[in-house]
């Protein structure tokens, strides 16, 4: 389905950009688009709204076969007239073009036709579901499972439940599928406390497919004990189950759990039936969507983790081996190695113990299940482990599906930068545009998503709070290779199998390295779309016409010298690759001449990277490229405008690295959504660079600033001024005093992140209150001079973290920061003594005063054992570079 939902996306996004050109690069058929345009969103509609109502798998796989295949020929069609138009290729006649556009249409007709008939049906077959729904399964008294490394939780959680509250509280439990959330909420119920101290405890697992009815009545069944008021109670309407439940509940003192929710909605519909008895009554929830619990609870709720590498061994121990966990020591090292393997989710464990506790317990059948852990667990395809996995990718609304599985392209176990993975998603073209938002917006709207869902997890956040790096885990992945080979979404595991037709390929450089030729495996997929790759040695891209997403590098954005492509054609080849929309690669060779000359065929694109070393003259065409967004050069020349030309890059969001940029008048107009910028200057001719204009970038968050020396400071005060929209300022060099940060950058009122490298000068630094008022992260590299800084907490009232490197000079660092009730960290790197005393005197104080939350890293050159006695647990010492 993910791959027939964005085959049909990807086809309206190619149109849309076609008609919405300045310059189209194919002419159509107004006609043909009409009719396109209305079999492709019937076909949209009807995937977003029935396509999980669907009879039995075998109906759906080959409808979706069949609907992604139409929508690819109709998009192969369209995309090589273009690259044959654009290239000069008369290869076949326009004539030609509209019959082959004309069949694919016809095509997608008869599917139309196929779909509505398929609707009339389900429609029928919908009300029958309505009345004989599947009963919601309460399962409440089943055995107690093996819990390991959840002791912290379990104590929260009975803290949460028989602590002291005047009023009902619900209590979330938020994880991903397979996490322990069930395991765990059961053990809680059935521990004699618990069961002592509530009167009445009720069971439901809510499900996907639920009816309130259905809740209600397994509430209610649990609750009863004897058999014929059962009965009676089957055959009550909905209203007379919430009556009975509400006054079961009346005065008493209860614990209801609502086991496996996914939607608010089966909420509203029962929370009126629990009665607020100011009687200390709970409601425990589980869910893997952690917008769910906020927007029942306000609160994102107690989010379980994974366990380590000793919890994992122990509970597969228990499982196995039962409570008493005697493994024979034989078995131990190869165990930990299958404990390790599950990487820390317990289903798995559950899932893989299970198998060993079944079978032969020798050391070579365990070796064997090391080897094949992965294929083994992922044939469990109807057991727990992956059933339950499943259940929620196949719970996924449709939009999100081909993002999930797209996370299948990057390595395993590796960081993915959420910026680089937001841009590929956009030049993917599987995104449906929302009214109002840039498609950027879009993607990440969707990421938050499924990291509310646990599909995807969170690794780092920036200083500013923001998401910078996740991955997913290792069986979610192996879902994602499944799901995507078994749709033919993207290729990535033997390219060398089926890859004629395949949209996406992915090569990883474990996966291919001495098994075959890539450069030649690649020449059977002209219809390839996108060519992700890491492997070493040079790659030829003459086959591959119709690309869209070239991305020569390690999916971190880290460019390997050995990943060169090969000088002779590497140029030449890329800039044929006429519909890309993003481009990343490392070059080893001056491109100006191919790059100026050429850059104006691409005329999609959308993102282009290029790390080398050389400086690249960008042609005056790069003012014409409608759809640009995103700009990245290690450093680059870019021209002003052509003249007469009011031509507006709308999309247009980050250009780095800009030599002497010229923010002249016709600039500022030309690039209005500009969010990040980063520029650099190597002469000092300000009035010609016209920088007081930046402050009329309305929309500029992020702005990095470099001089090759340090400028005059008039010059600077003179000429320089920055927008009040930035939330991130980094300064090399500038030439600045400490009193004129307040000028020019204290009074910016969204700034958060603050980096100042070599870039002030002056012995004193006196901030005042009302400046720096969103300040998070404060970095100061190289104030050499500065003796002191005189400062209080209401100066940087939003102030989180703080970095000093190589002040050197300062005779104190100020008390007043230590005030900050906001501050969780400061590092200080080859500061002063006076500097690195002070502040432990700072942590001492804020210690008495029962602030154990700040915490100080001190970096020296060398091991200096009278500061490093300062030592505490607040207060780290580091030695060396």
């Amino acid at each position: 389905m993910a791959a027939a939902y964005a085959a049909l996306v990807s086809l309206v996004h190619t149109i849309d950009q076609i008609q919405h050109h300045p310059r189209p690069p194919v002419s159509l058929d107004e006609n043909q688009v009409r009719s396109l345009q209305e079999k492709v969103a019937f076909l949209l509609d009807f995937l977003e709204d029935y396509s999980h109502r669907l009879i039995t798998q075998e109906h759906e796989d080959g409808l979706m076969v069949r609907i992604a295949d139409a929508a690819h020929a109709a998009e192969d069609v369209i995309e090589t007239r273009i690259v044959d138009q654009v290239l000069d290729d008369q290869s076949t006649s326009i004539d030609h073009f509209y019959q082959d556009l004309q069949k694919a249409i016809a095509d997608m007709d008869v599917i139309k036709k196929e779909v509505i008939e398929i609707k009339e049906k389900m429609g029928l077959i919908q009300d029958q579901l309505h009345r004989d729904s599947v009963p919601a399964a309460s399962t409440f008294m089943g055995q107690k499972q093996a819990m390991v490394g959840l002791d912290d939780v379990l104590d929260e959680i009975m803290d949460k439940l028989t602590g002291q509250h005047s009023s009902c509280r619900i209590i979330p439990i938020v994880g991903m599928g397979g996490i322990g959330k069930t395991t765990l909420a059961r053990n809680v119920c059935q521990n004699p406390f618990i069961v002592q101290y509530f009167d009445i405890r009720a069971w439901v697992t809510v499900s996907q497919e639920y009816s309130t009815r259905q809740v209600l009545l397994e509430l209610n069944l649990d609750i009863e004990k004897d058999e014929g008021n059962k009965k009676r109670l089957r055959q009550k309407s909905e209203e007379e189950l919430g009556e009975i439940l509400y006054k079961s509940l009346s005065g008493r003192r209860y614990l209801i759990t609502m086991d496996d929710m996914w939607t608010v909605e089966v909420w509203d519909n029962v929370k009126l039936f629990f009665p607020n008895n100011n009687s200390e009554s709970r409601i425990m929830i589980t869910t893997r969507l952690s917008n769910l619990a906020f927007q029942i609870t306000g609160s994102h709720g107690l989010k379980m983790s994974f366990l380590d590498e000793d919890e994992s061994w122990d509970l597969l121990c228990k499982i196995v081996f039962g409570e008493e966990s005697n493994c024979p020591l034989e078995l131990e090292e190869i165990g930990k190695k299958i404990a390790k393997h599950c990487k820390g989710l317990p289903l798995s464990i559950v899932v893989i113990g299970g198998l060993l506790a079944k079978s032969k317990q020798t050391r070579d059948y365990w070796e064997y299940i090391v080897e094949n852990l992965s294929s083994i667990v992922s044939l469990e395809d109807n057991e727990r482990c992956l059933r339950i996995l499943y259940t929620s990718y196949h719970q996924l609304p449709v939009h999100l599906k081909p993002c999930f599985l797209y996370m299948r392209v990057f390595p395993e176990d590796k960081e993915i930068r959420v910026s680089q993975l937001i841009r590929l998603w956009v030049a993917e073209g599987f995104l449906k545009p929302i009214s109002g938002k840039s498609m950027e917006e879009v993607a990440e709207n969707y990421f938050k998503d499924l990291i509310d869902r646990n599909l995807i997890l969170v690794r780092r956040f920036g200083f500013s709070g923001r998401i910078r790096f996740c991955n997913v885990h290792d069986l979610l992945r192996d879902l994602c290779l499944k799901e995507a080979q078994k749709e033919k979404f993207l290729c990535c595991h033997d390219i060398r199998k089926g890859i004629n037709a395949q949209r996406r390929i992915v090569v990883h450089q474990s996966a291919s390295k001495g098994k075959y030729d890539v450069s030649q495996v690649l020449r059977s997929a002209p219809l390839a779309r996108s060519l992700i790759c890491d492997f070493q040695g040079a790659l030829r891209l003459d086959s591959l016409r119709l690309l869209r997403v070239l991305n020569v590098a390690d999916l971190h954005g880290v460019y390997s010298r050995n990943q060169v492509l090969q000088d002779e054609y590497s140029t030449e080849a890329i800039f044929k690759l006429v519909n890309s929309r993003y481009l990343a690669f490392h070059a080893d060779l001056n491109l100006s001449s191919g790059f100026r000359s050429s850059l104006h065929l691409l005329w999609n694109l959308q993102t282009v990277i290029v790390k080398e070393m050389h400086v690249i003259d960008a042609p005056p065409e790069i003012w014409k490229m409608h759809q640009l967004r995103h700009v990245q050069f290690h450093w680059f020349h870019l021209p002003d405008p052509p003249a007469g030309d009011e031509f507006v890059l709308e999309n247009l969001q980050t250009m780095s690295s800009i030599v002497n940029f010229r923010c002249g008048e016709d600039v500022v107009k030309r690039i209005p959504n500009i969010k990040k910028l980063r520029i650099g200057y190597d002469d000092f001719s300000f009035s010609h660079y016209c920088l007081q204009n930046l402050d009329r970038l309305q929309k500029l968050e992020s702005l990095a600033c470099t001089f090759q020396s340090r400028p005059r400071r008039s010059h600077l005060l003179n000429n320089l001024s920055f927008p009040r929209s930035l939330r991130k300022l980094n300064l090399y060099r500038n030439g600045l005093h400490w009193e004129d940060i307040a000028t020019k950058i204290g009074s910016l009122p969204f700034l958060e992140v603050l980096k100042l490298f070599d870039a002030v000068m002056g012995h004193k630094w006196e901030t005042v209150e009302g400046q720096f008022c969103s300040l998070k992260v404060l970095l100061i590299d190289g104030c050499y001079d500065l003796k002191y800084w005189t400062t209080d907490s209401s100066h940087f009232p939003r102030l989180e973290h703080l970095i000093l490197i190589e002040a050197g000079n300062l005779k104190e660092f100020p008390p007043g920061i230590g005030e900050i009730p906001t501050l969780q960290t400061i590092q200080l790197i080859f500061c002063s003594n006076s500097a690195i005393i002070t502040t432990k005197r700072i942590v001492e104080e804020q210690e008495e005063l029962g602030n154990a939350d700040l915490h100080v890293l001190v970096k020296l050159l060398a091991d200096d054992s009278e500061l490093t006695s300062l030592a505490s647990q607040n207060f780290q010492f580091e030695i060396g570079f």
